[in-house]
């Protein structure tokens, strides 16, 4: 078997367009959750956090046809040239694989102001994800994954596994969703929205906060494209769970996350080794409680832990790409990040959960991810 390194990385999210403007914003507890009141989303004011059109234009001006891209795709396409770029990856090669992650795609091409100008297949997340890879003259069909919250990290373990048994030598993961009218009326439906920046774990939290952005990683075999100076780190080990106890609604346990983390622990070979967990902490009442109760089943309550939706938001199908771009960031610079938001713990079972900035030294950490449907992942990276 293949060892599979993750290399470069790139995050787009309303607090920058690379992965080091976004950790140098969360490194000084920035966060890019605001408050939106004249917006033709919700008829009441709702926290999000939204990219910047204007800087988003910007950035893609000097696209090829910029004009002929959803504002999603402009997203992936800058994500993706930036790792590109940096690595000086061969895209066009045969042995390179593009896996797309996202929940509902060019989803904002459903409301009114955006009907024009795109063909109504453009909302399949197959046609969206050819014309990304036509851009970049890929030669191989791209591979969509679409499991609710957990599609990011599902995405990482699947390219993982493809690498390792030699199918592929470089894969690109590239995870991207919106804040639109429809996940927003969706989210408030079931009354899940907060009425503040949400606040992950607290006794006080009120809810989820919707972010937006574009996250992508490089996964190879081939250690030619590491950056030298840097930590090698690995994928180490992945697994996925579902619980199957309601259509939104979490495991009430938590053993059904539990077992997705202990077989990735096991498969990494590091069940006592875990330094620092990215969690998926969305501030909802379930969720939270259920990841509480899951770390502990695994013994993990006394690993340093935070979620990182109170920088961004939650961005739903890149959730799982854009904090394991930061993850791989926190063990390279060896640096601890806040839980932001979090003040009083306010679930169940005890957590050890990040306050303020640390240095530590991380040489393994454990991304986890639950979504709708009780699907549940755990990835494992570690430093060589």
């Amino acid at each position: 078997m293949k060892t599979v390194f993750a290399a470069h990385g790139n995050i787009i999210t309303s607090l920058g367009f690379t992965a080091a403007e976004n950790f140098a914003a969360m490194e000084q507890s920035r966060s890019g959750i605001q408050k939106f009141s004249n917006s033709n989303f919700l008829p009441f004011p709702f926290f999000a956090s939204l990219v910047d059109d204007g800087k988003l234009n910007d950035k893609c001006s000097d696209f090829r046809n910029s004009k002929n891209y959803t504002r999603l795709e402009k997203m992936f396409i800058l994500s993706i040239s930036d790792v590109v770029e940096k690595s000086g990856l061969d895209i066009k090669n045969a042995n390179t694989l593009l896996i797309i992650s996202t929940t509902k795609g060019n989803i904002n091409l459903l409301e009114e102001e955006n009907y024009g100008g795109f063909s109504e297949k453009r909302l399949l997340l197959s046609e969206m994800a050819n014309e990304i890879a036509h851009y970049f003259g890929m030669k191989n069909l791209p591979l969509v994954l679409s499991n609710a919250c957990i599609s990011g990290v599902l995405a990482i373990i699947t390219a993982q596994r493809l690498i390792s048994s030699g199918q592929y030598e470089n894969i690109i993961v590239s995870g991207g969703d919106l804040v639109s009218e429809f996940t927003l009326s969706g989210f408030n439906s079931f009354k899940a929205l907060s009425d503040e920046p949400c606040k992950p774990y607290d006794a006080e939290r009120k809810g989820i906060t919707l972010g937006e952005g574009c996250g992508t990683l490089l996964l190879t075999s081939n250690e030619k494209l590491l950056n030298g100076n840097e930590k090698k780190i690995v994928v180490a080990g992945g697994s996925v769970s579902n619980d199957a106890n309601h259509i939104s609604g979490p495991s009430r346990t938590g053993e059904e996350l539990a077992l997705a983390v202990n077989n990735a622990l096991k498969e990494a070979n590091c069940e006592n080794e875990i330094d620092f967990i990215s969690a998926h902490g969305t501030a909802t009442a379930f969720n939270d409680e259920m990841e509480s109760k899951a770390f502990n089943f695994s013994g993990l309550q006394d690993v340093s832990l935070n979620s990182m939706k109170g920088f961004f938001g939650h961005t739903l199908g890149a959730a799982g790409v854009i904090e394991s771009v930061v993850t791989l960031e926190t063990m390279k610079q060896n640096v601890l990040l806040p839980s932001l938001g979090y003040k009083n713990l306010g679930v169940p079972m005890p957590l050890n959960i990040i306050k303020q900035r640390e240095t530590k030294q991380i040489n393994t950490s454990l991304k986890t991810a639950s979504g709708f449907g009780g699907c549940n992942a755990a990835v494992v990276f570690k430093a060589l």
